[in-house]
């Protein structure tokens, strides 16, 4: 199994003695992660999935140091052996987070754990492991790691930063790689999409894992009122991609209040179902704070909900990708002057499906007024010799 860029990050921090935390939506590969990290432990270990009831009979004990030592016993390590302990999908026994604190902080133990989504460990992971966790999250796959699945790369390339993707490229550069984004693009990034080689039946495991996002998830709401909310929401949200969210028009839509769309829009980001992207405000324009755009986490879920333009798809697979690098913003001044993304509030970037000199100048210009240096524009088509380009596929 191919192991994805956040492996290589967490490397490092397998010998600190905080716990690890993999959190990220249901099927982006948390499990395997953790399974090629718990492979690289070469003492003792445990595994456990808490989607089994019968793996967290052991941890119900109320005295840690016993849970302690039948898990030593279970490894057969002797007393003060390092051990490590990797749960699966912790947030369905909550109370053991008092137990790894305890085990951290008196015997040493070193623990991984996935998530379901942020969402949920904001309130699993309160003060009883502050300052005891790393916590990393495991997106859909960027288009480096898409190529590296379909053996069109190596790590070493899939591994590369941003200043490689935006180096200039040379002709036979430019099509060396492009050939799969359009299926990028149309399907999205999830490993078991991405690895799948039948149309018909990406889109079948596509629709399964938005039934699962239904199904697991959303049992979060337990009306089933504010299911079929949250579902009408999506709907409406999926045209919109690319846009400045109008809250008011969206409440007045559903027929519900703004609190309740506030709060949806929450757990859907929480969830890493979508991403709101804040405005960029500078010392130069202040102007510009409100409202957030709206991005899809992935563009196969997205094509699964809604019939979008190219554009907007293009657009929500290039935020996807730069999102790996930092944080996302962009600029909007009263609709006379965009930019796509700002990058680290340092680099600007403008997405167009064809690039042009006129785009060029406009992207300088408003960078220009922002005191920002680094600007780029991201070109589908390639484009002439005379203006340069970043291509997608690079990202």
């Amino acid at each position: 199994m191919k192991k994805r860029a956040l492996f290589h990050q967490i490397i490092p921090y397998l010998t600190h003695k905080n716990a690890i935390v993999v959190t990220g939506m249901r099927q982006v590969g948390k499990t395997t992660l953790m399974r090629q990290l718990y492979e690289t432990w070469d003492s003792y270990k445990l595994w456990f999935d808490f989607d089994n009831p019968l793996d967290t009979l052991l941890f119900e004990n109320i005295d840690y140091n016993a849970v302690y030592e039948q898990l030593r016993s279970r490894a057969g390590a002797d007393t003060g052996d390092r051990l490590l302990v990797c749960i699966d999908e912790i947030q369905n026994f909550p109370e053991i987070t008092r137990q790894i604190k305890f085990m951290i902080d008196h015997h040493g133990v070193k623990f991984i754990v996935t998530g379901s989504s942020n969402y949920y460990l904001r309130n699993l992971f309160p003060e009883s492991l502050s300052g005891r966790k790393f916590l990393f999250v495991l997106p859909v796959l960027s288009y480096k790691e898409y190529l590296c699945f379909n053996n069109r790369t190596d790590e070493s390339y899939m591994l590369s930063g941003i200043e490689t993707a935006l180096q200039p490229r040379t002709g036979a550069d430019i099509y060396r790689y492009r050939d799969l984004y359009d299926d990028y693009l149309e399907f999205g990034g999830f490993p078991e999409v991405a690895v799948t080689g039948s149309r018909e039946t990406k889109k079948l495991i596509l629709k399964n894992i938005f039934s699962s996002f239904f199904e697991k998830d959303i049992k979060v709401f337990s009306a089933l009122k504010e299911v079929r909310e949250l579902r009408d929401l999506i709907l409406l949200l999926a045209p919109r991609n690319g846009n400045i969210l109008d809250i008011s028009r969206l409440a007045s839509e559903m027929g519900i209040n703004r609190v309740k769309i506030y709060s949806y829009l929450e757990f859907l980001e929480g969830t890493f179902f979508l991403r709101l992207l804040p405005k960029h405000t500078s010392s130069i324009d202040r102007s510009v704070a409100g409202g957030k755009k709206v991005y899809f986490c992935d563009t196969g879920l997205l094509n699964l909900a809604a019939k979008v333009t190219e554009g907007q798809l293009f657009e929500v697979a290039v935020a996807n990708q730069l999102n790996q690098y930092g944080q996302l913003s962009f600029y909007n001044k009263r609709n006379t002057a965009e930019i796509d993304f700002i990058l680290n509030g340092a680099s600007a970037f403008e997405v167009k499906q064809t690039a042009t000199a006129t785009d060029a100048r406009k992207l300088e210009k408003i960078s220009e007024t922002l005191r920002i240096k680094n600007r780029y524009l991201i070109s589908k088509t390639p484009v002439t010799a005379d203006l340069s380009a970043v291509y997608p596929w690079f990202l």
